[in-house]
């Protein structure tokens, strides 16, 4: 069984960020999935070109 992989909406993303910030008193830990998707959304969105 093969997986589709499908991107990360900004919407998924809020929705998980809240989620990780209600369960640790208002932070997202340095190292969850989270903060890591939050890495990767900004150095894509830093390499655009605008």
């Amino acid at each position: 069984m093969t997986k589709v992989k499908t991107p990360m909406t900004p919407e998924d993303f809020i929705r998980i960020q809240s989620e990780a910030a209600k369960k640790n008193g208002g932070k997202t830990p340095k190292n969850s999935f989270i903060a890591r998707a939050q890495r990767v959304i900004d150095k894509k969105s830093n390499n655009k070109i605008i």
